[in-house]
């Protein structure tokens, strides 16, 4: 079992109860007031955390026209990398009121930075915890910089090669910082079902030796509640007020109600885990008395034999074991039985 992480104050393991993300991202669609809702609605929901995403259209990219800066194919195709960013970011001046709601209504909040600038803006902010976006997995340098302030790192895995993922562990690891969890992610925007892969949950667990958790980008919530089955400690979902508010990532973002629901059946999938081993539940005690035991099915008296069409296996239990059958016959009766009988040894000589 993996060590337990823990978040402003929120235990996160293999015995803890999976902690659920509320990834507003775009989803304010330009709107501090929506932003304010939309964390007021997910912490409604039950999450456990709502995430943002800190950057500005010039920390991620610059304006330029060349074809390379154009986005070709998939929800945003068309878009140039600079406008898409200023349409999406969640702007720094909006961060503190952000994070001061937040903390006020008793909701963990903490961000995705995506340069020493936005780390440096969320540490004035004490953030409990950063979040590393798979597109960023091979930006040591900003890993390094968010490792350092040794807090909770949740990384994603999207796109990555197994030997990026190494590097990118490691490189959190140098810093002394071992409080890792690695995100199994797939970074297409929604991932088709059949593309989820979950069973590299595990693979990601043993090869790393972390924890583990789902950044989720299929429609609904089928694929993050059977994650849990697989090991996931964490589910990533991005949330939006509504999907008819179009944004930047409004199709493949969950609405209240999925995300109520998520909160739910994630955690009952967890409840359902149990332990290995194969010491049976006391729950069950009830149930034995119906398994099936030997019973006298004809009146005896004592001194006769037992034969073959004298008993029977049958329920309920409270008789000897079915495999003593054959012990049972041949055997002189100690004193009268009826029909209906248990049987036991102290009846048989």
């Amino acid at each position: 079992m993996k060590k337990k992480i823990v978040i402003n104050g929120r235990e996160i393991g293999d015995s803890c109860p999976p902690y659920i993300i509320a990834e507003m991202s775009a989803n304010h669609n330009g709107s501090i007031e929506r932003a304010i809702e939309t964390i007021d609605e997910a912490a409604r929901c039950g999450v456990d955390a709502i995430k943002l995403q800190t950057y500005t259209a010039d920390t991620m990219t610059i304006d330029c026209d060349n074809e390379e800066f154009i986005l070709r194919g998939g929800l945003w195709d068309g878009y140039k990398l600079y406008d898409l960013y200023k349409w999406a970011e969640t702007p720094f001046e909006w961060h503190k009121k952000l994070f001061d709601h937040a903390n006020n209504i008793g909701v963990t909040i903490f961000s995705t930075p995506f340069d020493e600038s936005a780390v440096d803006l969320l540490e004035s902010l004490e953030t409990p915890a950063y979040k590393i976006a798979s597109f960023e997995i091979v930006d040591i340098p900003l890993i390094k910089y968010i490792s350092k302030k040794q807090k909770p790192i949740i990384m994603s895995t999207g796109m990555a090669s197994e030997d990026e993922i190494h590097e990118a562990v490691q490189a959190v690891r140098s810093q002394g910082n071992d409080q890792l969890i690695l995100l199994h992610c797939i970074s297409s925007y929604p991932t088709p079902l059949e593309s989820a892969n979950l069973k590299q949950l595990p693979n990601l667990s043993k090869k790393f030796n972390s924890l583990t958790g789902l950044s989720d980008h299929t429609l609904g919530i089928n694929v993050a509640v059977t994650s849990i089955a697989l090991g996931a400690s964490v589910v990533e979902k991005h949330f939006t007020l509504s999907r008819k508010d179009k944004g930047p990532d409004s199709e493949f973002s969950i609405e209240p109600d999925e995300l109520k629901r998520l909160c739910v059946e994630t955690n009952n999938a967890w409840k359902s885990l149990g332990n290995e081993g194969f010491e049976r539940d006391r729950i069950e005690d009830s149930s034995k008395i119906y398994r099936r035991s030997i019973y006298f099915v004809k009146d005896k008296n004592v001194g006769e034999t037992i034969n073959k069409e004298d008993i029977k296996r049958i329920r309920p239990g409270y008789g000897l074991n079915p495999k003593y059958l054959d012990d049972l016959i041949g055997n002189k009766l100690k004193r009268n039985v009826k029909r209906g009988t248990p049987t036991a040894w102290d009846l048989v000589e």
